[in-house]
């Protein structure tokens, strides 16, 4: 199952894909369901079984070109951020890590949805705009001091990231801080796939690609702390809500290429298996 977040004439909604370009809106098909996906999560028992049984046999109801798409989680409680976390990018920024994840928090006005334009920061502020190809894990109920060995019975669905990075601002202190939560900088979606469907991630590939052209490609079987382990530390810290969205890392780029992104840009980020988030990039006001 595919899940959406959408917005039509300042109302937002849920919808169930079928195909790549039409969906089921939840609205119509399972009127009781709250009109947001991290309601969903928080408020709705057996959800997907819920969702299912409204929504299986049916055909599209509305065009994904009828509306805009937000970020799968709009407004999480948490975006947390893991650096490091494949060596290929850990050789390429010549940053050391310790032995525990890299963590860092995003604010959601630095997030859009599939479709949306990502705004480059004003050249005279920012010489340095890069994408980061990652693939993002959605939180689906409570926990605390988390198993690595359930780790991902917590986990509603997968999604695809651009953790679009500023690094003029990263490096301006020990924190990334405001380099990683620009605004507008990074993109989120275009949809929550469920495990069932998406099976296992560490079978599956991250690619990006910039105008068309191939800039990452790595297996994810290859991140340094596993997502298993990332989500039983941080459960160590507070109990994770529904909706907490976990971005597990990014690879180094292809030899030859780099990340910078620049307007008039397109950023593709494709999880194999699971779907492509695309964005143009424009200039800041």
């Amino acid at each position: 199952m595919r899940l959406i977040s959408f917005e039509d004439n300042g109302q937002a909604g849920v919808g169930v894909m079928v195909g790549d370009d039409g969906f089921i809106d939840l609205a119509t098909a399972a009127p009781d369901m709250p009109v947001t996906l991290k309601e969903i999560l928080v408020s709705v028992d057996g959800w997907q079984d819920k969702i299912a049984a409204a929504t299986d046999g049916k055909a599209a109801d509305r065009a994904l070109g009828d509306v805009t798409l937000l970020p799968v989680i709009p407004s999480p409680q948490a975006s947390w951020c893991v650096a490091l976390n494949y060596q290929t990018h850990k050789d390429e920024t010549g940053l050391d890590r310790s032995e525990y994840p890299e963590m860092f928090l995003r604010m959601p006005v630095s997030i859009v949805g599939h479709g949306q334009e990502l705004v480059r920061p004003r050249e005279e502020m920012a010489k340095r705009y890069d994408f980061e190809g990652e693939l993002a894990a959605v939180i689906g109920k409570p926990g605390r001091y988390i198993p690595e060995s359930e780790a991902f019975d917590y986990i509603a669905g997968w999604s695809c990231y651009n953790e679009g990075s500023v690094r003029d601002y990263q490096s301006h202190n020990r924190q990334f801080g405001l380099g990683k939560t620009f605004e507008k900088s990074g993109s989120f979606g275009p949809w929550m796939m469920t495990p069932d469907e998406f099976g296992d991630p560490y079978q599956q590939n991250i690619i990006t690609r910039l105008n068309g052209q191939e800039k990452q490609n790595s297996s994810i079987n290859l991140i340094l702390t596993r997502i298993e382990g990332i989500i039983a530390y941080l459960s160590e810290g507070y109990t994770l809500q529904p909706g907490d969205v976990i971005v597990t890392g990014t690879p180094g780029s292809l030899p030859g290429t780099n990340k910078a992104m620049e307007p008039g840009d397109v950023c593709e980020i494709e999880i194999t298996g699971l779907g492509t988030l695309s964005n143009p990039v424009i200039a800041a006001e």
